[in-house]
């Protein structure tokens, strides 16, 4: 089936360049775009360059739109009147998160089949910020989360999760990156199983931890345990 959704993110948020690379790769295109434009949406793009640094950067939004005849517009904060009128004149069927605040029940209520995340960890077990260094410091394993959305946070339904392959002599960097990656890859999946009317979801047990951004000094350890190889979910048991 047809049907149209409104793509929401953090202004030039490479996670969303990433994710919206491969919607549109795949024949997905937006109704609209609606980048927030805010300190907020500075600080956490820089959160994600600084977390894959020296790895490939996606395609700026410039770029990835350049030719084609889909809306794009910046709004001051998700949440509020601009964007919710925006949305309302849209008319999406679902709206899909790129890397986007918090969204509010007032957002979450316009889209007539709800809201899409691809979280870069695993559900319930990761959820909130960090997702990478927090699954490493706990020696959990490192994956994505394809999920709807409701008013808390990383607690919707599973659509899809899988896992990524730690390797030996893997960074941290590169490992962040892979999440954006398999995110992507997640969501344009979701919308291919909504496209043939076959999209699932199974709710979330209540158990599962929420971390907030992760000190330096604790990035650095983690770092560390990736290097000396005490990370107990690598795939591989001989050094390479």
């Amino acid at each position: 089936m047809t049907f149209r959704y409104a793509f929401l993110v953090l202004k030039e948020h490479p996670y969303g360049r990433e994710m919206l690379s491969q919607l549109l790769a795949a024949g997905f295109e937006p109704a609209i775009v609606i980048e927030e434009n805010s300190p907020v949406a500075d600080e956490e793009r820089q959160k994600f360059y600084n977390r894959i640094q020296g790895q490939p950067i996606p395609p700026t939004f410039t770029e990835l739109l350049a030719g084609r005849s889909i809306r794009r517009v910046e709004a001051p904060h998700h949440n509020k009147t601009e964007c919710e009128q925006l949305l309302k004149e849209a008319q999406p069927d679902l709206v899909v998160l790129g890397g986007t605040r918090i969204i509010r029940p007032n957002i979450l209520a316009i889209p007539k089949d709800g809201t899409l995340n691809s979280h870069p960890g695993l559900l319930p077990e990761v959820r909130g910020s960090a997702s990478v260094a927090w699954s490493i410091y706990y020696d959990i394993p490192i994956g994505c989360t394809c999920h709807l959305i409701d008013p808390n946070i990383d607690t919707g339904p599973i659509v899809l999760r899988r896992t990524i392959p730690v390797h030996r002599g893997d960074t941290y960097e590169k490992l962040v990156r892979e999440t954006i990656t398999l995110a992507g890859k997640l969501m344009t999946e979701a919308l291919q199983m909504y496209a043939a009317g076959n999209l699932t979801a199974t709710p979330q047990p209540k158990e599962g931890n929420t971390y907030k951004v992760m000190p330096p000094e604790m990035v650095a350890e983690v770092k560390a345990k990736l290097a000396d190889g005490t990370y107990k979910h690598f795939v591989d048991n001989i050094d390479v």
